[in-house]
């Protein structure tokens, strides 16, 4: 590969480079907004005589991004970097230097995966960015994207949380680099030495064992650096307006609890699956909506009692079910809080996080009745990913509201131009909000950054501000209120969901 880079690193992330040169396998844990992706792209220009190409995994809605910062940053032209397509196939891949494919890709398209493997030999360089993807060490997408890069010379990791539901996440991660890292075959070994699970509750992590050991195992693979030890940066300034439900609201609220607690088998009421459901049908309702099921949805098969949350939602976008939720509306305030945040902000550039479509649709409807045509652009799933550099240029040179969600816009990008953050809705993740949070507050950023959450009382929103200001995931923290309720049987803990 003959190419050479054209921006200078920071002192931080140099320290990076010399530490994770040292191996051919690597992991960069860097907060977000501290350069991680300029750090990769100089340990692929260091090993560029004894590479090929680079074969750059990252999710799909980063892959423009990724195209974006390898332009930037090199003096490579747009031929040299193919980034993989609707089309993209084994026979029309061109030559290039970097290849950027998707993540999620590679556990939906056999297509991707045929092409990928024809990329990756001895003298590949394989770079997983934003590994939280791979955590799951089952998934298919992991697996394929493990077993392909068994070849590659170079392996890589990016992430700014590389732990978002305890040492678990650390399992399929180091796996990818080398099963040498941690010495273990399989996960079973793995979990039968650092992971203890609930006798009652199978499935549930309730604490991890020898944690010293796998940091000391990692260590020298492993460059980690927040922002705070790096970079002066403007604070981040926090602030909450609070409503309440409607009538019609709070008795939709008991009802969903109610539909959906009893016609759950007592041996299911602790599967994250019917947790996800509760959390979301709950949300939904304190943001004047609700996708409901007439009758509880088919449990795929065969069941895992291993499947977290995020696995059980990709499973129902790929396997939608025969009934087609009926979407009731109910009477809400929520928009009229949102129109109060902006307009006490006065900001000139706003993001607005939401976690819903219909949430989206309904934002939309209502800034632009009190804002004009074109004020919103949008960056989101609903939005084709080759459409959305487009929208993000329409937010910093004209709309005032750039409308995302955190699976699509919570990684990767940089988005300065806002200095005020508005949380609609929260996804029930710290990892992503924090993700969402550093978007704006980054390398470049010289103005305090103001985060508004809008919080309806007495409902799963004060469990999720309570979960997030504690810097854990709202499913940790309710399972951690499981265990002491335990004893008193699974009647308890079904008292304890009502009351959610």
């Amino acid at each position: 590969m003959t190419w050479q880079t054209t921006t200078s690193l920071f002192p931080w992330q140099q320290r990076g480079v010399d530490k994770v040169k040292r191996s051919r396998v690597g992991a960069l844990f860097m907060d977000p907004g501290t350069g991680k992706t300029r750090t990769a792209i100089e340990l692929a220009h260091l090993r560029r005589e004894q590479i090929s190409r680079v074969v750059w995994f990252c999710p799909v809605s980063l892959m423009e991004t990724v195209r974006y910062e390898i332009l930037k940053h090199t003096d490579c032209t747009s031929e040299q970097v193919c980034v993989f397509g609707d089309r993209t196939t084994q026979r029309t891949l061109p030559a290039a230097l970097w290849y950027v494919v998707g993540i999620e890709s590679m556990g939906q398209s056999d297509r991707v995966t045929l092409a990928v493997h024809s990329l990756i030999d001895e003298r590949t360089m394989a770079i997983v960015d934003e590994s939280t993807y791979i955590k799951g060490h089952r998934a298919k997408r992991t697996l394929r994207i493990t077993r392909l890069c068994d070849k590659a010379r170079y392996r890589l990791i990016l992430t700014g949380t590389p732990i978002t539901q305890g040492v678990v996440d650390l399992y399929a991660q180091m796996r990818f680099l080398s099963p040498k890292i941690l010495g273990y075959n399989s996960f079973y070994s793995f979990a039968a030495n650092h992971l203890e699970y609930s006798d009652d509750y199978p499935g549930m992590i309730v604490r991890s064992h020898n944690t010293d050991w796998l940091a000391a195992k990692i260590n020298p693979y492993v460059y980690q650096v927040t922002k705070d030890e790096c970079m002066d940066l403007p604070p981040k300034l926090h602030d909450s307006l609070y409503l309440g439900m409607t009538l019609t609201q709070a008795e939709w609220y008991w009802r969903a609890k109610e539909e959906i607690l009893l016609s759950t088998p007592e041996d299911q009421i602790l599967e994250s699956y019917t947790i996800f459901r509760l959390f979301t049908a709950l949300q939904q309702i304190i943001c004047g909506f609700w996708n409901r099921y007439p009758d509880p949805p088919p449990h795929p098969g065969p069941r895992s009692r291993h499947w977290s949350p995020e696995d059980w939602q990709q499973w129902e976008i790929a396997h939608p079910h025969d009934r087609t939720p009926e979407l009731i509306t109910m009477p809400h305030v929520r928009l009229d809080m949102l129109v109060r945040a902006i307009n006490g902000s006065g900001a000139e550039r706003i993001i607005i996080w939401a976690n819903h479509q219909q949430s989206i649709a309904d934002i939309d409807s209502r800034l632009t009745q009190e804002f004009g045509p074109g004020c919103v652009a949008h960056f989101h799933g609903a939005v084709p990913v080759r459409e959305r550099e487009a929208q993000l240029e329409r937010w910093r040179q004209s709309a005032r509201f750039l409308v995302m969600t955190q699976a699509s816009g919570g990684h990767g990008l940089t988005l300065n131009e806002a200095t005020h953050h508005i949380f609609y809705s929260n996804g029930f993740k710290f990892s992503e909000r924090l993700q969402a949070e550093d978007r704006s507050h980054r390398i470049g950023q010289t103005k305090p950054v103001t985060y508004t959450d809008i919080v309806c009382t007495n409902s799963i929103d004060e469990r999720i501000q309570k979960a997030l200001g504690n810097k854990e995931s709202a499913f940790d923290a309710f399972r951690r209120e499981v265990e002491r309720f335990k004893d008193g049987g699974r009647e308890e803990v079904r008292k304890l969901l009502m009351s959610i």
